[in-house]
C-alpha cells in the first residue's frame, strides 16, 4: 500500500513537472510573440566604403539575393538534410539531436557534436557573437523562439540561404555558387551541390580553395549521409565524381585577394572604437566610411602577384599616409582565399635592422651627430659576469677603421649600431620606440638595435609613420565614420596627432637615409638599398632589414609610408630573392600612389644647416659630393679640425 502511494505522488510530480515544463515552454513562446519580429533585412549588412565613398564590400547586401522558389529542390534537400534533418517540424530546437550530441559529448568528455537547428544558425548569423556563454547561448534561444513565432519556415529558410557565410567573404548561397563554380544555384552539377552543402559547417576549412583535401573528406561525409537519409539513390552515390570540378574562385563583382585583409581590419576595428554598441554592431545595418584607396591596393596586389615565387613564402604590407594616420591599402598576406590570418595585424614577427633609424633618432637627440665615430670591425662584447655577444656585419664586411653615422646607416653596420646602443644606454631606445608610438613593450638588450624583437607591423607602421610625418604621431585608422543604415552619424575619427619628436632631429635622420640608395658610398661595401637608385622618381627615406627568417623594408616621404615583410609562418628559410622581391614591390606601389602629386621633400628647419664632408669618415670635405646635416653650431668643431 505504501508503496502505491509512494508510486502515484512520484507519477504526480512528474506530470507536475511535465505540465509546468510545457506552461513555462508556452509561455517562451506567447512572449517571443508578443515581442516585434526580429529584423532580418540587416543580417551581415555592412556597408563599406573606400575614400571615394564607394562601395567595395556589402556583406550580404547585395544585388544576388535569390528567392526560395528559385532554388532548385534538389538543393533545399540537401541542404536541409546536412544542417538540420526535422528543419520542418520542429519549432526551432531539435530536442532529440540535442539530446543525442549531449550524450556524444558527455561520452567523448569534449565537444564532438553540435545540434544547432538552422533558425538557431540563423540567429547567430543575424545578431549574435560565436563566443560559448550560457549568456549568449540564452540569447540565442529566445532570439530563436521570437524567428519561429513570427516568420515561416520557408522565410526562415529562404533568410538563411541568403546570409550564411560561405568562406572567403562570400555570403550566401547564389554568390558562393558564382564565385567557387561560376555558374548560377540552379546550373550546377549534383557534385558541386555537394560540395556547397558541406562548406557552412567550418567555411575557411571546407571551401574548395583554402583547402581542397578537406573540402573532399567533406563531401563525401555529406554524400554517405545523403544516401543513407535517402534523398540520393544507390547509382547516383556511386557514379559522384569529385576529381574533375572546375574550380573558379573569383568574383565578378572586385576580384581582389588581398581586399578581405582590409575589411577584415576594419571590423576590427569597428569593435575597437568603443563608441559603437556591440549589439548594433552585432545586427548589422551600418555604413562604414574607411581610408582605403582602391587603387593603391589593387597596384599593390598587381606588384604582389608580379613578383613573388611559387613558394609559400607569404607577404605582409601596409600603405600610410603618415601626415594623418590614415591606413590607405594592406595585404595581411599573399591571397586571402588560401589563408585568411592577416599578418598586418596578427602576427608579430623579428624587426632586423629597420629599427636602426630609432636608435639613430636617439642617438642624434642625445649629443651624437651624423658624424659621430665608432670603428667598424669584428667585436666582442663583454658584460658582467663575463657574459659575451659578438654580432656580426653581413657578409662579415668591416671597415676596420672609424665610419660616420651616416655611414653605418647606409651600409647597416652591425657593430656601430650595437656601439651606439651600449654608449647610449640600452633604454634609450626602448624609450624613443614608445615614444614614437609603438605600442609593443620591448626589452632593453643590446640585440634590440640589431631588431632582435618581434613586433606587430601595423604597430611598428605607426612609429615609422612617426618618422615620416617630422615627429609627429597619429594613431593608425582605417575608418573615418560610421553611420547607422538611416543616415545618422555615430562615429567620426578626431584628429589626435601630437609633436612627440623633435622636427629638426628628424629631419636629420630622414636625410641621412637617404644614402641607403647614394652612389657616394660604394666603398669597401655598398649601401643596402643601391638597387633601387635611378629607378625612383623622387626622394625617398629607406631601410632595409634582415634577420634569419624575414625580409623588411620600409620607405617614406612627407606623402606616403610603405612597409613590406616576407617570410614564412613557420619560421622556414626564406630565399635571398626577396630582399629584392620586396623592394619591387615598394617601387611599384608608392611610385603609383605618388605618379600625379608634387614632388616634394621635407622643408629643411631654420636650425639645420648642411655641410660637405667624406662619405664614409665624416670628415669635412669642401670638395665632397656628399651632404651631412647638422643642427646649427655642432658642425662647427667637425669644420675646425678639418
Amino acid at each position: 500500500m505504501v508503496g502505491r502511494m509512494k508510486k502515484r505522488r512520484f507519477l504526480k510530480f512528474i506530470t507536475f513537472l511535465v505540465v509546468l515544463c510545457c506552461i513555462f515552454v508556452c509561455s517562451i513562446y506567447v512572449i517571443g510573440y508578443l515581442y516585434e519580429p526580429i529584423n532580418l533585412n540587416s543580417a551581415n549588412s555592412y556597408y563599406i566604403y573606400d575614400n571615394n565613398d564607394n562601395v567595395v564590400f556589402m556583406g550580404s547586401n547585395n544585388h544576388e539575393w535569390v528567392n526560395l522558389n528559385e532554388i532548385d529542390d534538389e538543393f533545399l534537400e540537401y541542404i536541409i538534410n546536412v544542417e538540420d534533418q526535422y528543419f520542418y517540424y520542429h519549432k526551432g530546437f531539435d530536442i532529440l539531436r540535442i539530446i543525442k550530441s549531449l550524450i556524444s559529448n558527455i561520452k567523448a568528455g569534449k565537444i564532438v557534436a553540435g545540434a544547432s537547428s538552422i533558425s538557431q544558425q540563423y540567429v547567430k548569423n543575424l545578431y549574435l557573437s560565436f563566443e560559448q556563454t550560457w549568456e549568449r547561448k540564452l540569447e540565442e534561444a529566445f532570439l530563436t523562439v521570437r524567428l519561429e513565432t513570427h516568420y515561416s519556415k520557408d522565410e526562415i529558410l529562404e533568410g538563411y540561404l541568403n546570409t550564411i557565410y560561405f568562406g572567403n567573404g562570400i555570403y550566401g548561397i547564389k554568390d558562393a555558387s558564382l564565385y567557387y563554380f561560376n555558374k548560377d544555384i540552379n546550373d550546377i552539377s549534383t557534385e558541386e551541390a555537394i560540395i556547397l552543402a558541406g562548406i557552412p559547417k567550418s567555411p575557411n576549412n571546407y571551401n574548395p580553395i583554402n583547402n581542397w583535401e578537406s573540402c573532399l573528406k567533406r563531401a563525401k561525409i555529406v554524400s554517405k549521409l545523403l544516401y543513407d537519409n535517402n534523398v540520393i539513390t544507390k547509382d547516383v552515390y556511386n557514379s559522384l565524381d569529385f576529381n574533375n570540378l572546375s574550380i573558379y574562385g573569383e568574383y565578378k563583382s572586385n576580384n581582389l585577394n588581398t581586399l578581405m585583409y582590409y575589411q577584415d581590419a576594419v571590423l576590427e576595428e569597428l569593435y575597437d572604437i568603443g563608441t559603437i554598441p556591440d549589439d548594433l554592431i552585432k545586427s548589422g545595418g551600418l555604413r562604414i566610411y574607411t581610408n582605403l584607396d582602391i587603387d593603391t591596393q589593387t597596384k599593390m596586389e598587381e606588384s604582389i602577384k608580379k613578383h613573388t615565387l611559387d613558394d609559400d613564402t607569404q607577404i605582409a604590407s601596409i600603405v600610410v599616409e603618415p601626415g594623418t594616420g590614415k591606413i590607405l591599402a594592406l595585404a595581411g598576406g599573399r591571397d586571402y582565399a588560401i589563408s585568411q590570418y592577416n599578418r598586418v595585424t596578427q602576427s608579430k614577427r623579428q624587426v632586423g635592422s629597420t629599427i636602426k633609424p630609432f636608435l639613430y633618432y636617439a642617438a642624434l637627440n642625445n649629443g651624437m651627430t651624423t658624424a659621430s665615430q665608432f670603428k667598424s670591425e669584428s667585436t666582442t662584447f663583454v658584460f658582467a659576469e663575463d657574459k659575451k655577444y659578438t654580432p656580426t656585419n653581413y657578409a662579415d664586411t668591416y671597415a676596420n677603421k672609424n665610419i660616420s653615422m651616416n655611414a653605418a646607416l647606409a651600409y647597416s653596420d652591425n657593430i656601430y649600431a650595437v656601439k651606439t646602443h651600449l654608449f647610449l644606454g640600452e633604454d634609450v631606445l626602448v624609450d624613443t620606440l614608445k615614444l614614437a608610438g609603438l605600442k609593443e613593450n620591448v626589452s632593453a638588450n643590446p640585440s634590440l638595435a640589431l631588431g632582435a624583437t618581434e613586433i606587430n607591423l601595423k604597430d611598428y607602421a605607426e612609429a615609422y609613420a612617426t618618422l615620416a610625418s617630422g615627429g609627429e604621431n597619429n594613431d593608425l585608422y582605417l575608418i573615418n565614420r560610421v553611420e547607422d543604415i538611416n543616415g545618422n552619424v555615430l562615429y567620426i575619427k578626431k584628429d589626435d596627432g601630437r609633436q612627440v619628436l623633435d622636427q629638426s632631429i628628424t629631419y636629420i635622420l630622414n636625410e641621412s637615409l637617404t644614402n641607403t640608395y647614394n652612389y657616394n658610398y660604394v666603398d669597401y661595401n655598398s649601401p643596402t638599398v643601391l638597387y633601387l637608385n635611378g629607378k625612383m622618381s623622387r626622394k625617398y627615406a629607406l631601410k632595409s632589414g634582415t634577420t634569419d627568417n624575414d625580409y623588411w623594408i620600409s620607405g617614406y616621404n612627407s606623402d606616403v609610408l610603405m612597409l613590406v615583410w616576407a617570410g614564412n609562418d613557420n619560421n622556414k628559410e626564406v630565399t635571398k630573392q626577396y630582399s629584392k622581391i620586396i623592394k619591387d614591390i615598394w617601387l611599384d606601389t608608392v611610385e603609383y600612389y605618388e605618379k600625379d602629386k608634387e614632388d616634394t621633400w621635407y622643408k629643411l628647419p631654420d636650425n639645420v644647416v648642411a655641410v660637405p664632408m667624406n662619405s664614409i669618415s665624416g670628415k669635412y670635405d669642401i670638395n665632397s659630393n656628399s651632404l651631412y646635416y647638422f643642427i646649427k653650431g655642432t658642425e662647427l668643431p667637425y669644420i675646425n679640425n678639418k
